[in-house]
């Protein structure tokens, strides 16, 4: 099978014109140009990607992919069939209710603001990862009254009253939280609530000592330092809630399916109860983490114009060397078609080559940022930079150098297409 002209006359263009054997310098020039813009942008993109997703997993480890509330009140009362109802639905793998409030929470030397979250200890293993997120301690623990007849610590409201005679629940702090409330396991904290008995004078604030039964990690700065758990039923007994909660949590197979499934929750239990997935509850968090992937897109996609540019100076410098042997092709037949196919194929052969070269090159760099740049765990809460390259990313980076060296070949392609045979040989 013969090859058409146009190839053949193009790829011998390409060469220098005195070493038939070595690509010409300039045609190097773009070649690496287009190359280092596949690169970074496969790399950055892939960078950006796995930070994106790392924090989806911290986030979706310590919180519902669903959370169900009921619509104008705070609490949620015969929660129980409720449950139920929305594990039976498809595409939910569990269901558990739990009870959110904001507290203080102190110790003999620090006071903290937090959240505090009731939760059903032998549920909340099939709807989050906090079980998993222990470093030490255990769910089951939060159930159990312990005391200590040698711990000195006392509530502050009944100073006269000691732990020995009050069993103590048990209360989950986390890793950052505890170590500003220099607390240890075992140790004693108090729960301040701001809404107490109402007196003739005022409100006075209510408040319970705990027990730190375990601290749990789960990589987020956020959750670490102003998160804990405690039961749901000493959470109820507590905030005098009853037998009430503060919604439901679930969770779902698929968490890209979680607001399909959140609207089925809704048409289930009725326009009394609000469901909404993870995406709205970090909205802004992933919405800017959106942006800024697709700014960073934009801003190394300048890299490739760059390069094309090199493109553009590289065929004109062709186009200005051969006007006499685009004049004897044209003398010969050629089309100006023709003409603008052979310097089309010397850009598109710049392109697929840098792009051929930067697509591993690329995947090379992320591999050796993975392997081999670590960080101090204890400051970044991770120790290796997350990478995740996806397919389509690849595809949408590699296209783009194609096009862009595509479109560098336009100017010079019609300018050779355009050239007159009889001024290009007339001093011949």
């Amino acid at each position: 099978m013969t090859l058409p002209y146009e190839i053949f006359v193009g790829l011998r263009y390409l060469r220098a014109k005195r070493r038939q054997r070595t690509i010409s310098l300039n045609t190097f020039i773009s070649i690496t140009g287009i190359t280092l813009g596949v690169a970074a942008l496969i790399g950055t993109i892939g960078i950006m990607t796995g930070f994106k997703e790392d924090l989806q997993a911290k986030i979706l480890g310590t919180t519902a992919h669903i959370i169900v509330q009921e619509r104008g009140n705070p609490n949620m009362r015969d929660y129980g069939p409720l449950v139920q109802q929305v594990e039976d639905l498809s595409g939910v793998e569990a269901a558990a209710p739990f009870i959110f409030k904001q507290v203080l929470l102190t110790s003999k030397t620090a006071v903290q603001g937090i959240i505090l979250r009731g939760i059903d200890p032998h549920k909340e293993q099939a709807v989050t990862d906090v079980g998993t997120n222990l470093l030490y301690g255990r769910l089951q623990d939060l159930d159990r009254l312990s005391s200590d007849s040698n711990d000195s610590t006392t509530s502050l409201s009944s100073p006269t009253t000691t732990p020995s005679s009050h069993p103590q629940p048990g209360i989950i702090l986390g890793k950052e939280l505890a170590f500003r409330l220099h607390a240890r396991k075992g140790a004693t904290v108090n729960v301040v609530s701001p809404v107490g008995k109402v007196t003739a004078f005022a409100m006075t604030p209510k408040i319970r000592p705990f027990r730190v039964v375990g601290v749990f990690e789960s990589g987020m700065y956020e959750y670490d330092s102003s998160l804990a758990y405690i039961s749901l039923g000493q959470a109820q007994k507590f905030f005098n809630l009853g037998d009430t909660v503060t919604g439901i949590q679930v969770k779902v197979s698929d968490v890209f399916q979680a607001p399909a499934i959140a609207d089925a929750i809704e048409a289930v239990l009725g326009d009394s109860f609000s469901a909404r997935d993870w995406m709205q509850l970090n909205r802004n968090l992933f919405s800017a983490l959106k942006l800024e992937k697709i700014m960073m897109f934009l801003l190394l996609v300048l890299i490739t114009l760059v390069a094309s540019f090199n493109i553009v100076g590289t065929l004109t410098m062709i186009v200005n060397e051969k006007q006499r042997e685009i004049a004897i092709l044209k003398t010969m037949g050629a089309t100006p078609r023709s003409i603008m196919r052979i310097f089309m194929l010397n850009g598109l052969v710049i392109g697929l080559t840098g792009t051929l070269i930067g697509v591993p090159l690329g995947y090379t760099v992320l591999w050796l940022i993975q392997t081999y740049w670590t960080f101090d765990a204890t400051v970044y809460y991770i120790s290796h930079v997350p990478v995740h390259i996806q397919i389509l990313d690849v595809a949408l980076v590699s296209l783009s150098a194609i096009l862009i060296s595509f479109g560098a070949t336009l100017y010079p392609s019609l300018q050779a297409a355009k050239l007159d045979p009889v001024t290009a040989l007339r001093y011949e």
